[in-house]
C-alpha cells in the first residue's frame, strides 16, 4: 500500500489547480528515488534540436567535442561517432555519462 502524502492545492484565478506544496522531506525522499532525471533544457535540446542525448548533454554542460574526447581518452573523431551513434552500446554509454559526470540512465530519453 503507499504511503499518504499531505500536500496542499493552490488555484488560479480560475479556481483551477495550478500548484502542489508538499512537505520539504517528502520532496527530497522523492526527488531521490527518482534518481536519474534530466533537466528541461537537455531535453528540449535533444528533441527540439534533434541532437543525440550524449550531444544535449554536452551543449547544455558547455563542452566541445575535443573536452569530451580528452576525458574519455579518445580522439575527437572517435567521440563524434560515439555521439551521433543512434543506438551506442551500453559501455559506451557509461564511459559518455562519466565524462559528462551524470548517470547512464540519464543518456536514456
Amino acid at each position: 500500500m503507499n504511503k499518504r502524502i499531505d500536500f496542499q492545492t493552490i488555484n488560479d484565478a480560475e479556481g483551477r489547480p495550478a500548484f502542489v506544496v508538499v512537505p520539504y522531506a517528502e520532496f527530497v525522499a522523492r526527488f531521490e528515488q527518482a534518481g536519474d532525471l534530466v533537466p528541461d533544457a537537455v531535453v528540449k535540446l535533444a528533441f527540439d534540436e534533434s541532437m543525440s542525448p550524449a550531444k544535449a548533454w554536452r551543449t547544455h554542460l558547455g563542452l566541445t567535442q575535443d573536452d569530451m574526447a580528452g576525458r574519455m581518452g579518445i580522439t575527437q573523431s572517435a567521440y563524434a561517432q560515439l555521439e551521433t551513434s543512434a543506438n551506442p552500446r551500453k559501455s559506451s554509454r557509461e564511459r559518455i555519462a562519466q565524462a559528462l559526470g551524470i548517470s547512464a540512465g540519464q543518456l536514456d530519453f
